[in-house]
């Protein structure tokens, strides 16, 4: 049996060539674990998000607090409220984030392949963020 105690691990600042705006992760179940489920709990503070990306095993979102945005190549942005749960299919183009005007914090949850768990491209465009939006 392995614990970790909260505060022995400190909270990571993601790269900006990923993320723009202020992003917090906290490991949950991360590279020091022997396991290929990688988990991770994001904060974004309001604007903040990530740049399209994929992951080769697919990913789940559970919305933990605050009010979030999320899209998928040519699909409208979907708006994500605490206790909902998004899946991305593996190889799936897709951005989650935060609402312009309220913080959002959610459970990533992912599995490694090859050591990698996201394929990361290009900043998302303010076009594409405040696309139409559903839900």
């Amino acid at each position: 049996m392995k614990i970790h105690r909260a505060g022995d691990r400190p909270s990571l600042t993601p790269s900006p060539d990923y993320f723009t705006g202020t992003v917090r992760m906290d490991p949950v179940v991360s590279g020091d674990d022997e396991s290929a489920v990688k988990i991770l709990m994001v904060t974004f503070e309001p604007g903040a998000r990530t740049a399209w990306h994929t992951h080769p095993a697919g990913q789940s979102l559970h919305i933990v607090s605050g009010l979030g945005w999320a899209a998928t190549e040519g699909q409208p942005v979907q708006v994500l409220r605490p206790g909902d749960t998004v899946w991305f299919a593996p190889g799936e183009r897709h951005w989650h984030g935060a609402s312009p005007d309220c913080a959002m914090t959610h459970l990533a949850v992912q599995t490694a392949v090859d050591g990698r768990t996201a394929d990361w491209q290009e900043h998302v465009s303010d076009a594409d963020y405040n696309g139409p939006r559903t839900g």
